[in-house]
């Protein structure tokens, strides 16, 4: 049931129909409404709009309706939003013959807002991203996914420095989620069979902007009590249940689009967790009296996959043991025998008995795509033994280099300062590539005003949390990260959060802790660093390297420079990327497929520090920021790359960040920082991104373009 706001006024109204669509966190007018309706209690509900709606008093609605000036700001609100919704819209413009026709976009995780915790980390932030610049773009399509009642994991820092994890459950019924009810008002929509046992799919509905994703659940009655669970959490339960949870999105997904009556003219693949969606499809077709080979040949006709990494662990594979006993007898519906059904997911160089999702993926697709120019080399050679007999260079995988929704990114400040700058209505111009070199105009001292206040933001959010922790001290516990608190705004402040992963290198900063010591410590010119992420519970050396960086973070001696916060989620990631002075990127090339953190800082004009890998390959002009280089000839890949960092951050990065005017305003700091904003816009948003996935993958699936250049499948 959709939340009641029993309080809301009938005059303003309209407020839940914002509220309950997401599009109200990337549109400024709504955010600074709901701001101005209580801004102290929009703080706690860490900009929450369903929650501020739910918890507002009716005095204060009261006075609200009664201020001439709020009720202006809220009709226009609502005239724009009504005129947003009616508009033809950039894809209607340039593709008039493909109205009517849809896209599905098939992932495992989805970013949309930290009041729904159902993502990880970068996947699932590139899959809200992509939703969203959708809406804007007026792109007809409909993501389909998995609602994780308990989400992905809530982190707490243990006194010993260890990360433990909890459920990170929201509430369900008062938040944007809507339920979607099956005929004759059942809570089903379909229904799977897995391991011998029918499973009943529900669907909650999150409208974003313009376009709906549908999150299926199996947490109903009608269903097996071992079976309710089973979509409860993100990447967890060993891979017995995550093979389950695959089977049930991938044709539980399919099942559910076909009960709603949306009969999708173009499907997206978004990483190998969601291959069976491919394969559900082939089994359709069959069963509608169409020859396997035919079957696959149209499939393959309308689907893009994309890879996201060329790490192993984020591939999936399962034993086909396993595979048979989770899906039944699936093949003989395909017309197929099972050895040849297998064959589907079988990669040339792996174990005879494995079923590869990956390259699952990759036979039942006719475009196939990487998520950077660096990324579709690596990509070429990990899955070229697919192609028997051809050159790397010769396999047909192509690239979409990743990009960020600028609205949810850039700082409300940010983009404020771009009103005066690039005039009215820029933000619907950001593909214009010009337009973006007028930020290099950008006044220095109005720059950097704004980038000092989301700093002293972003610093407070650090010190509140502090004064947490030392009461949950006083309770018993210790704080986490020594006092964990950065004082000083005008120190060089570094930004590090992603998920650790031992590939990040996270702890590379600690290889030489004297020399560190001497750059954070420095009294006329010093640094501090600010460090967020999670490591997957199951991810045992990840976890390790984040305890070694809480422990360095602890100790005395780097007391109120570094500072470990807890718990990272988009929240405070956009904190993060608008408030630091410089972000750091430290991958180990090859393993960085895009990275999109530096593009978001990059937004906010944050310089990023990074080794050329992902979209810094690209993305780095010589201007923009500083490229690691490891030493020549230096053995020890980890040891090399740790002494250029620190020769760079002590003879480029901190002596710019320091050559200030008696105003305190660097004029070279500035213009690496207006070079970064350029950069980024021109070249790194999503609404970039998604009109090239439409001119190249999405148009021509709809319109059976394209030569059939595909593996061999069975």
């Amino acid at each position: 049931m959709a939340p009641a706001f029993p309080r809301l006024p009938p005059r303003i109204g309209g407020l839940a129909d914002v509220a309950l669509n997401i599009s109200w966190s990337w549109n400024r007018d709504a955010r600074a409404l709901f701001h101005a309706i209580d801004s102290q209690l929009w703080t706690r509900c860490r900009h929450d709009a369903v929650r501020l709606l739910r918890e507002t008093s009716a005095e204060r609605f009261a006075q609200c309706t009664a201020d001439p000036g709020f009720v202006e700001r809220y009709d226009g609100l609502m005239q724009g939003n009504a005129a947003k919704l009616a508009e033809v819209g950039w894809f209607a413009g340039q593709f008039p013959a493909l109205r009517g026709k849809t896209v599905a976009y098939f992932c495992a995780e989805f970013a949309f807002h930290h009041t729904i915790p159902i993502y990880s980390g970068g996947l699932g932030v590139l899959a809200g991203d992509h939703c969203k610049s959708a809406s804007d773009l007026g792109v007809p399509l409909v993501g389909v996914g998995i609602l994780y009642r308990s989400g992905y994991f809530a982190q707490r820092i243990r006194p010993d420095g260890w990360q433990e994890d909890a459920d990170d459950t929201f509430p369900l019924h008062e938040s944007v989620l809507q339920p979607v009810e099956g005929p004759g008002g059942r809570s089903w929509l379909a229904v799977v069979r897995t391991e011998g046992r029918d499973v009943h799919l529900r669907a909650w509905k999150l409208c974003v902007g313009r376009i709906n994703t549908y999150l299926l659940d199996t947490d109903i009655e009608e269903n097996h009590p071992d079976d309710r669970a089973l979509l409860s959490r993100l990447y967890s339960g060993g891979p017995a249940l995550r093979l389950k949870q695959e089977w049930l999105l991938g044709v539980g997904g399919v099942r559910v689009l076909r009960a709603l009556g949306i009969e999708p003219a173009a499907w997206h693949a978004n990483e190998g967790h969601v291959a069976f969606m491919l394969i559900e499809r082939v089994r359709e077709l069959v069963a509608g009296g169409m020859p396997f080979a035919k079957a696959v040949q149209q499939v393959r006709a309308t689907s893009t996959f994309t890879t996201h990494t060329p790490v192993p662990a984020g591939h999936d594979v399962f034993p086909v043991e396993r595979l048979a006993a989770c899906t039944g007898p699936v093949w003989e519906e395909m017309g197929i025998e099972r050895d040849a059904f297998m064959r589907i997911g079988h990669h040339p160089l792996a174990d005879d008995h494995t079923f590869h999702m990956t390259a699952a993926a990759i036979r039942l697709s006719r475009r196939v795509g990487a998520v950077a120019r660096s990324h579709a080399a690596v990509t070429r050679k990990l899955w070229a033994p697919l192609w028997p007999g051809r050159t790397e260079e010769a396999v047909p995988v192509s690239y979409v280099t990743n990009g960020v929704h600028l609205a949810t990114w850039m700082a409300n400040d940010v983009m404020t300062l771009l009103d005066e700058q690039l005039g009215e209505g820029w933000e619907a111009r950001t593909d214009q590539r010009e337009l973006w070199d007028t930020v290099l105009g950008l006044d220095d001292a109005e720059l950097w005003r704004v980038h000092r206040s989301l700093k002293r933001t972003l610093l407070d959010q650090v010190r509140e949390q502090s004064r947490r922790e030392l009461r949950r001290a006083a309770r018993g516990a210790e704080p986490i990260a020594g006092s964990g608190v950065l004082l000083d705004a005008d120190a060089l402040t570094i930004g590090f959060a992603r998920r650790f992963a031992t590939y990040k290198r996270a702890s590379l900063l600690f290889h030489d802790v004297d020399r560190l010591l001497r750059l954070v410590n420095d009294a006329a010119r010093p640094v501090q660093v600010i460090f967020a992420g999670k490591a997957h519970p199951a991810d045992k050396p990840g976890q390790e390297v984040l305890h070694a960086v809480y422990e360095a973070a602890r100790e005395s001696r780097f007391e109120g420079r570094i500072a470990f916060v807890e718990n990272y989620d988009m929240h405070l990631a956009q904190l993060l990327v608008q408030g630091v002075d410089l972000w750091l990127n430290l991958p180990l090339p090859p393993l960085e497929a895009s990275g999109t953190s530096g593009m978001k800082a990059a937004l906010n004009g944050v310089p990023q520090l990074s080794t050329a890998d992902g979209w810094w390959a690209e993305g780095f002009d010589g201007n923009n920021g500083w490229t690691l280089t490891p030493q020549v000839g230096e053995p020890d890949t980890d040891v090399g790359s740790a002494l250029a960092l620190y020769d760079l951050l002590e003879r480029e990065v901190v002596p710019a960040y320091y050559d200030q005017n008696h105003a305190g305003v660097s004029a070279r700091w500035l213009r690496i920082m207006k070079h970064s904003l350029r950069a980024a816009g021109a070249h790194f948003t999503a609404r970039r991104m998604l009109m090239e996935y439409v001119n190249d993958f999405y148009v021509p699936s709809m319109l059976g373009e394209g030569p059939a250049d595909d593996p061999p499948v069975a």
